[in-house]
């Protein structure tokens, strides 16, 4: 898939970061991993020897070059978490892999970049309590299911009610949306949610999945922001974060088009916001 290098590419070309500013992150162990999911998911996915069935499940046909994208996006999460508590505010451009469960991939996910990120960071004593504020089009399932029973990591799901997938885990809030709906409503929504939530949580970290795939013109999205919408929800999260000093590691999420250019543009806005914002704040 040629959208995260294409990211990188436009972010670079239009000034928004400088290859100072660009870290490149290691694959990570595969005790890592294993920290979310099973070992035997694990090597055979790696391996190349996972079933027909799983593979479809999945979505995404079997290469070595898969493999070494999806663990590199993992440790491109790790290592913007690691960052964002150190300066505030990191971003990856990939990531945000949430439909991935401990046993099984799904969804286009294969292993779940956030529940690893979190976990790793945990154990390495780096932080206790995370936000996962996910804003894909898409319930975060698979992060849902897997923190299901831990108090010091909570999740928040706001997406389109009428989509993949068919069916929803409980997120600790879930915020189903109506489809079809645009920019105002849905920022209102968000941000009668969000700034109570950092209160009642205090995390030490928040994980925010800005998917794109909320845009009108997304073909798997059935919600209806605009480019506009999407720029200033991006905007509202990172600076209701940073104002109120807790840090932000973000991820893509989803995002799905025609026109790829069109694409990463509406990716890119999380980048234009996060610049304005850490300028500002951090």
């Amino acid at each position: 898939m040629p959208k995260f290098r294409l990211l990188r590419d436009l972010l670079v070309r239009d000034g928004v970061l400088g290859v100072d500013q660009l870290y490149q992150p290691g694959r990570p162990l595969q005790d890592w991993l294993e920290l979310v999911h099973e070992t035997a998911y694990v090597s055979a996915y790696c391996d190349g020897t996972l079933d027909a069935t799983a593979q479809r499940r999945i979505g995404l046909p079997w290469s070595e070059g898969l493999v070494r994208r999806t663990c590199t996006a993992v440790g491109g999460t790790i290592l913007t978490a690691k960052l964002a508590l150190n300066h505030g505010l990191a971003c990856n451009t990939a990531g945000g892999t949430h439909h991935a469960f401990p046993g099984y991939g799904s969804g286009f996910c294969i292993f779940n970049d956030i529940a690893i990120a979190t976990r790793l960071l945990k154990a390495q004593n780096l932080l206790n309590t995370i936000l996962v504020v996910d804003l894909d089009v898409h319930q975060g399932d698979g992060t849902a299911w897997i923190f299901r029973d831990d108090p010091t990591v909570f999740t928040f799901s706001m997406h389109c009610a009428v989509n993949f997938p068919g069916r929803k885990q409980i997120s600790d809030l879930d915020v189903p949306l109506d489809e079809g709906t645009e920019d105002d409503e849905y920022l209102a929504k968000l941000a009668t949610y969000l700034p109570g939530l950092l209160s009642q949580v205090k995390p030490d970290l928040v994980i925010y999945d800005a998917g794109a795939d909320p845009h009108r013109d997304d073909r798997l999205g059935k919600l209806a922001l605009t480019d506009d919408g999407l720029y200033r929800r991006d905007r509202y999260v990172l600076e209701t974060c940073a104002k109120a000093r807790y840090p932000v590691a973000s991820v893509i999420g989803g995002g799905y088009g025609k026109d790829m250019n069109a694409l990463i543009y509406r990716h890119s806005y999380l980048y234009r916001a996060a610049s304005e914002i850490y300028r500002k704040y951090c």
